[in-house]
């Protein structure tokens, strides 16, 4: 069975509360409660967790040696941790980075995740709102929660090595 771990950092656990104008309002156990949801659908374990602390985000992702693949939401260490992007490269498995609001139409100092140089991909600004619940995952991965479907589908055909050796995977 595909092993996905769903990293959320830092302010993330007050998803409802914090800024409604820029994340909507549903909650984190409202977007995780629909992974798990789909997740189940599709056969795909998840290991959903939360941390405010840039440490135990890298110490989740160094003690998951069975997770096939990583989604994480990095919130503002995105555009500062380069100990997070380091061990978000040393996973070496499919990692999809989240972000609810567009980082490029915010503040400058948004404009740059340095996590994202150690994704397979970037899904930002579709917020969790308008896919809730119904949509969230959909098998083509066409979705803000497809990043689910598209890291299964990436690890069960094996990855392409071709791509991670040109800097475009994990």
């Amino acid at each position: 069975m595909t092993r996905i771990l769903v990293l959320n950092g830092p302010n993330l656990g007050s998803l409802g509360r914090r800024d409604p104008h820029l994340y909507g309002s549903a909650t984190l156990a409202d977007i995780e409660a629909c992974l798990h949801r789909r997740a189940a659908e599709l056969r795909v374990e998840l290991r959903c967790e939360q941390s405010n602390h840039e440490g135990t985000l890298i110490d989740l992702l160094e003690a998951e040696v069975d997770a096939d693949g990583c989604i994480i939401n990095p919130g503002g260490l995105s555009h500062v941790s380069i100990a997070l992007a380091d061990a978000l490269r040393t996973f070496a498995r499919p990692v999809i980075e989240v972000h609810l609001s567009n980082i490029h139409a915010r503040e400058p100092y948004r404009h740059t995740s340095l996590t994202a140089e150690a994704a397979r991909g970037v899904i930002a600004g579709l917020g969790a709102e308008d896919v809730l619940p119904d949509r969230l995952i959909t098998e083509e991965g066409e979705s803000i929660g497809g990043e689910l479907a598209a890291a299964a589908q990436f690890t069960a055909d094996g990855g392409n090595e071709d791509e991670r050796e040109r800097g475009h995977g994990t």
